[in-house]
């Protein structure tokens, strides 16, 4: 799975960090390929906004990010593709629909139990930190939500259903 943002500064390294982690802590770790990427290519190359890194820090968890451009050739390359908010989803469908792909695009926070429908990942690139815990906490439950998901389908072979 690719989680996709703006920038892949933010939202979509740190969904990668958390589902990275959740897959591990669930035991599902070999069982799932996650990366992130960006609709645009201001960033590319860099490391994650040092907020974000600070919040998965003090969340415990460390990754070695750099920070890429999500292209056509990643419709190929994995099975789903979660959007943080509409305007990537509308970008990455664009691009998807111009590829002939039907390769799932959703938003990431469909899976979160307790988002309404339609429910984003807000971009806090140009808020204080307060944003990115929110980010992560979302993340967090969207990730979870997601894991249960493929378990209950049968999309992770092998996995046990969540208790």
């Amino acid at each position: 799975m690719c989680f996709v943002c703006l920038g892949n500064i933010c939202r979509s390294p740190t969904a990668e960090v958390v589902m990275r982690a959740t897959a591990e802590r669930r035991g599902l770790g070999d069982a799932v390929v996650v990366e992130s990427a960006g609709t645009g290519s201001w960033h590319v190359g860099g490391d994650a906004d040092p907020r974000s890194r600070a919040e998965w820090e003090r969340r415990g968890l460390r990754h070695a990010h750099r920070a890429r451009q999500f292209g056509v050739g990643d419709l190929a390359r994995f099975d789903l593709v979660l959007a943080m908010d509409a305007s990537n989803l509308e970008a990455l469908q664009r691009t998807a629909a111009a590829a002939g792909s039907s390769t799932p695009i959703e938003l990431l926070r469909a899976y979160d139990p307790s988002a309404p429908p339609g429910a984003e990942v807000p971009d806090p690139y140009y808020g204080g930190p307060d944003g990115f815990v929110d980010a992560f906490d979302m993340a967090q439950r969207a990730c979870n939500g997601l894991l249960d998901h493929l378990v209950a389908t049968g999309r992770l072979p092998g996995a046990a259903p969540p208790a």
